[in-house]
């Protein structure tokens, strides 16, 4: 499984995702970026009209995006990427994110363009509506092969197989619940009640979701960047020298076995895509949701995340792992390596405050991807079949309990790449008609002054 991830985030993609961005960037002569302060205004509600169609406010939209961004991969992935890619990686994470502001705004503008109408008559937002309503029938196979790739890539079970290692560490083995030769029940039974709790939210459908994740979002966002902020204000004199590490091993790649700079680069890349979801496609499927007639504002709104996601969380993350220099440990990878940094400055309340947080991010992070593979499923099948799906993922939360989290984890990463394929090809066709869509709404700012 790891071959074939590897494969699918081969240098191709890479440059797809990467070039794609920087293109969306220079064809957009950086539109997008000199409008971010209209974007954070957009979010305050000042533009939300009841009577636009959509389900969720914009506010809501994102952080039911971010639900499904925040979280493992700010936590876990960051931490996986260092293991894998060395330092160097997080550069090619930031990288990532700045061309995956352009990104998401083409994707999420489009998102709101070409909605389009389920079996059942819903509204409906998403790479596979963008290709169906904005390419035609002729391009109807690569919308089945990004719904088919989203529902695969969009399974509950990474998420819960990190929440429950970080559950076995920091509240199993000290309170002599389990051990590490005896743990299955103990992870099993974590499994059960994750599966239980998501099922009391999923079935009020996207609305319950939408509050669910607009008030834990950003609770859990400011919880973790107050505890890394401690840890980086501890040890402020070696921030400046992780920097340094991290700049240059993004272009040599010492920190990886035979000093592999493609490794670095792929690592990075893949994480960070993994961790922002820019140019994937997930997310537009929340974007697509949103109550707004004016598709340019939800471009805007969705733009902010990648900065949110991997400029902010993740990098306090990377440098959390770096200056506490847990990252050089072989014995720890995933969340129990950014648990054991957060132990080194907290002692025993650190595992413990992380795992609250793991645990809010992680259960809305399943919860928003239920929401994704249900309408993927819904696609593919008729939405009237799609409810069966609900019975279905909480049984894939039950078997990611126990699962094996290196396996899950590279089925999921060539999964995000099989899905980036059909969302970048079609944002890339549809971009002059983005751009002059995005054109006339500056310019109707213009003019209302």
């Amino acid at each position: 499984m790891e071959q074939f991830a590897s494969f699918m985030w081969g240098t191709p993609l890479i440059l797809l995702l990467v070039g794609g961005g920087l293109f969306f960037l220079l064809y957009s002569r950086a539109l997008p970026y000199r409008h971010f302060g209209h974007g954070f205004t957009i979010l305050t509600g000042r533009y939300d009209n009841s009577t636009d169609k959509g389900t969720l406010s914009h506010f809501q939209a994102l952080t039911t995006a971010l639900s499904g961004t925040l979280g493992l991969g700010n936590i876990a992935g960051v931490a996986l990427a260092i293991t894998a890619g060395g330092p160097g990686a997080v550069f090619w994470m930031w990288l990532t994110a700045i061309v995956g502001i352009a990104t998401k705004f083409f994707t999420g503008t489009a998102a709101v363009m070409y909605r389009g109408y389920d079996s059942q008559g819903a509204l409906q937002g998403g790479p596979m509506y963008v290709i169906r309503e904005g390419l035609g029938k002729r391009w109807i196979p690569l919308a089945i092969f990004f719904a088919f790739a989203g529902l695969c890539g969009t399974q509950p079970v990474f998420q819960i197989n990190q929440l429950v290692a970080m559950l076995r560490t920091s509240v199993a083995y000290p309170l002599q619940l389990a051990s590490e030769q005896s743990h299955l029940g103990f992870d099993l039974a974590v499994g059960i009640v994750a599966a239980l709790l998501v099922l009391a939210v999923i079935s009020g459908n996207l609305p319950r979701v939408g509050k669910v994740t607009s008030r834990l979002v950003p609770a859990m966002v400011v919880g973790y960047m107050l505890m890394t902020l401690g840890i980086l204000i501890t040890n402020l004199s070696e921030i400046p020298a992780a920097f340094a590490l991290i700049f240059q091993d993004a272009f040599t790649g010492q920190a990886v076995a035979g000093g592999a700079l493609g490794t670095v680069i792929q690592v990075g890349v893949s994480r960070g895509a993994f961790s922002n979801e820019a140019g994937i496609g997930t997310e537009s499927m929340a974007h697509g949701a949103a109550r707004t007639n004016e598709p340019v504002r939800e471009g805007l709104v969705a733009m902010t995340g990648p900065v949110i996601d991997t400029l902010i969380v993740c990098t306090c993350t990377a440098l959390v792992i770096l200056i506490t220099g847990v990252w050089q440990s072989t014995e720890a990878d995933g969340v129990t390596l950014t648990a054991n940094a957060f132990s080194s400055t907290y002692g025993n309340w650190g595992p413990l405050l992380l795992t609250i947080m793991v645990i809010f991010l992680s259960l809305s992070t399943i919860m928003t991807f239920w929401y994704y593979g249900s309408k993927c499923l819904g696609f593919l099948i008729g939405a009237q079949h799609q409810h069966h799906y609900v019975w279905a993922y909480c049984l894939l939360i039950i078997a990611g309990s126990v699962g094996s989290v290196g396996v899950i984890f590279n089925f999921l990463i060539a999964m995000y790449a099989a899905m980036a394929i059909p969302t970048m090809i079609s944002a890339l066709i549809l971009a002059p008609r983005i751009m002059q869509a995005a054109k006339e709404y500056f310019a109707r700012q213009q003019d209302d002054g």
